[in-house]
């Protein structure tokens, strides 16, 4: 069982950045691990820290200005190679919910198997967003699951978001697939009876 995902407020962090493929988001030469932990503190490694492991300032990771549980990016975001290991290290980073407007298919299904909302919002929330968090670094979003909506709460602006219904049913309920199956048992059981 993880975490159940239903209603969540938080502040956010933003990288208005496209095109942020699976490489930059977690580096190929931290995947040699096969569990999830210790993911988190390799998250954007090669933005966050230079060659010497210093940390670099200009980085929004690095700055006190942004925290929150809720990262906004640019479009096309999860790109290029389909590592299960670039939502381990979101979500083990401390996100819950990645905000974009468009995002890679294979990313955004890790995302969904491993807790990780990935939020598809039109490029005018998108953009308002950005504004919103540049003029007012404490801006907070609202994620409705069980609705499917997602609120600027500083301008009141709300949209409706698609989800596939079986991985909302997960997330709302902290089940992963094995978790689903046995919760299911009973009927499965009843369904293989019935057709002996």
């Amino acid at each position: 069982m993880k975490e159940k995902f239903t209603l969540l407020t938080s502040a956010c962090v933003p990288l208005p950045l496209e095109n942020v493929d699976t490489d930059q988001i977690i580096p190929a030469r931290f995947l040699k691990a096969t569990t999830k932990e210790g993911f988190g503190d390799n998250l954007f490694r090669d933005w966050r820290y230079d060659k010497e492991d210093t940390p670099n300032p200009d980085f929004v990771l690095n700055q006190d200005t942004y925290k929150g549980r809720i990262l906004v990016a640019g479009k096309n975001f999860g790109s290029g190679s389909s590592r299960e290991h670039a939502a381990w290290a979101i979500a083990g980073y401390g996100f819950r919910a990645v905000v974009s407007s468009f995002f890679a298919d294979i990313f955004k299904n890790n995302s969904m198997n491993n807790g990780l909302l990935p939020v598809v919002v039109s490029p005018g929330f998108l953009a308002e967003l950005f504004a919103s968090l540049e003029k007012k670094p404490a801006t907070t979003l609202t994620i409705d699951l069980p609705n499917q909506t997602i609120t600027n709460n500083e301008t009141h602006r709300t949209e409706s978001f698609e989800i596939n219904p079986y991985k909302k049913n997960c997330l709302v309920n902290g089940l992963d697939d094995i978790d689903y199956l046995l919760a299911n048992k009973s009927k499965i059981e009843a369904y293989e009876k019935a057709q002996l």
